[in-house]
């Protein structure tokens, strides 16, 4: 499959030749190299335990990589700590539903603001901006939010991240234990805020359908490395031959 370098014209993330791995002599990402264009999805597809997880951990800052460069908006972030990551724009939505249950869902979006926690003005449009994009939480604003559905704890999750108004999302498996009605939804949220509110996702997904159909530019990665890359609509074909049983 042909690389098309022109279409990375506008470069949020780069990971760059990284070598990562949760110990120092063993690494699961050998000379990854991954770059995200800005306001687009970019999906990183594979098979378990070829790292694609691992990626995102390492450009939160969970993992230090053991070679090679991680930079936002052209800067290397390998020295940032992860909060400050945060106040840069980036935010991370991991596979494992994060959402406190035995809280309301206001309250759960109120600890999206912790960065501005002293401007209650401000939390207080972020919630109503959260409200906007996401009606039906604003309906159940005061439900304790491990009654809800498992694709509105997801809203909540999400809501939440976008509290810290980041410019990117870091999306791992964004519908693992959904029904298909439930990730329709999800993956419905995640194109909207692309095209609607201008946030860049890096997605990670085994749902290798769904993650063609709204992503912009594709990875495929095998043992920890670059396999294919390219726009999405070059992967049809792929899909039938590598994904279909």
């Amino acid at each position: 499959m042909t690389t098309m370098s022109d279409f990375h014209t506008d470069t949020v993330l780069e990971m760059r030749d990284l070598y990562v791995g949760y110990y120092k002599d063993l690494n699961i990402l050998q000379g990854l190299n991954i770059k995200v264009q800005r306001n687009k999805i970019t999906a990183v597809l594979g098979a378990n335990g070829v790292g694609k997880s691992t990626a995102l951990r390492a450009a939160f800052g969970f993992l230090r990589p053991n070679q090679g460069d991680i930079l936002l908006e052209g800067e290397s972030i390998l020295d940032i700590a992860t909060y400050n990551r945060i106040l840069k724009g980036l935010a991370y939505i991991p596979q494992q539903p994060g959402v406190f249950k035995d809280m309301s869902v206001e309250e759960n979006l109120e600890l999206g603001g912790w960065t501005f926690r002293r401007d209650k003005k401000q939390v207080r449009e972020k919630i109503e901006a959260n409200y906007e994009r996401f009606p039906i939480l604003k309906e159940k604003r005061k439900q304790i939010t491990g009654e809800l559905s498992g694709g509105q704890q997801r809203m909540v999750e999400i809501g939440r991240t976008l509290m810290a108004d980041p410019n990117m999302l870091l999306v791992d498996e964004p519908t693992a234990g959904l029904s298909k009605m439930l990730s329709e939804e999800v993956y419905e949220m995640l194109t909207a805020l692309t095209s609607r509110d201008d946030i860049t996702i890096l997605l990670v997904d085994q749902e290798i359908r769904h993650a063609l159909k709204i992503a912009d530019y594709v990875y495929v990665l095998e043992l920890g490395r670059n396999k294919y890359e390219g726009p999405a609509t070059e992967f049809e074909d792929l899909e039938k031959a590598f994904w279909v049983a």
